[in-house]
C-alpha cells in the first residue's frame, strides 16, 4: 500500500476506534458477524489478522476464542502501537509490522481474518494476497474478509452511499474526520462486488466459498 494511505492512518490512529463506531453502520453486528463466520474446531486456534490496525477485529476474535494465539499485522507502526495498548499483558498476542503486498507470516493458521483493509489494495495485489492466504491456512482452516464492496446493482450502490453520507455528516463527527473516508470512498477503483472477490478466491484454491450480504466473505481450505 502507498505512503498516502499510511499517512492517513498515522494521522487518525489515536481516534480510530471512536471514529469506526460512527463510520460503520451496525458496528457491533459487522464485527460480530465476521467473528461468527470465523469458525474453528481448534481449542486454541492460531489466528492471523491482516491489516489489523488497532486490533478491533482481533478483539472480537479474542472474545470468541479466549485461548487463541493471535498474530496482528499492519504496515502502520502507530496503529500497531494502539493494538499493543489494547492487548497489554496478553501473552498470546504477537505483532508484526508488514505490508499485505509483501511476505506474510508463514503459519500455518487455523483462521486468517481481515476487516476493512484489503479494499485499499490494487486488484492485482488482492488476487496475489488471496493466493498467499490460502497457502498459509491449515487443512480445514478458514479465511474471513469483512470489507466494503461495491453492490451488484449500481442503483443499490448509489442508494447506500447517499444514506451513508447523510449519516456521517449528521454532526456526530467533525467535518474533517468525515471528509477523509468520504474522499477515499469517491474512488471505486479499489472496490469490487462480492462475486468478483469470490472468483479471485476460487482461482486461488478449489475450496468452497460463501458470501454474506454485509460484505463478509468466509472461505475454507480443503
Amino acid at each position: 500500500m502507498g505512503d498516502r494511505v499510511q499517512q492517513q492512518f498515522d494521522a487518525v490512529s489515536s481516534r480510530y476506534d471512536a471514529q469506526r463506531r460512527m463510520l460503520i453502520p451496525c458496528f457491533d453486528d459487522f464485527y460480530g458477524m465476521a467473528a461468527w463466520a470465523a469458525d474453528s474446531a481448534a481449542a486454541e486456534p492460531r489466528i492471523l489478522d491482516l491489516g489489523a490496525g488497532t486490533g478491533l477485529m482481533s478483539s472480537f476474535m479474542r472474545q470468541r476464542y479466549p485461548r487463541a494465539h493471535i498474530t496482528l499485522t499492519d504496515f502502520t507502526a502507530s496503529m500497531l502501537d494502539k493494538a499493543r495498548e489494547r492487548f497489554a499483558g496478553d501473552s498470546r498476542v504477537d505483532f508484526v509490522q508488514a505490508d499485505m503486498t509483501g511476505e506474510l507470516p508463514e503459519g500455518p493458521y487455523d483462521l486468517i481474518v481481515s476487516s476493512l483493509a484489503i479494499h485499499h489494495l490494487r486488484h492485482e495485489d488482492k488476487r496475489l494476497l488471496f493466493g498467499s492466504v490460502m497457502a498459509r491456512l491449515e487443512d480445514g482452516g478458514r479465511f474471513v474478509n469483512a470489507d466494503q464492496a461495491a453492490a451488484e446493482s449500481p442503483l443499490f450502490d448509489r442508494l447506500y452511499r447517499e444514506q451513508w453520507l447523510r449519516d456521517i455528516y449528521d454532526g456526530r463527527l467533525a467535518a474533517e474526520e468525515a471528509d477523509a473516508p468520504c474522499f477515499e470512498g469517491k474512488s471505486t477503483s479499489t472496490r469490487k462486488c462480492p462475486s468478483s472477490f469470490a472468483g479471485w478466491r476460487k482461482r486461488a484454491s478449489p475450496a468452497s466459498i460463501a458470501s454474506i450480504n454485509i460484505g463478509i466473505l468466509p472461505c475454507s481450505a480443503p
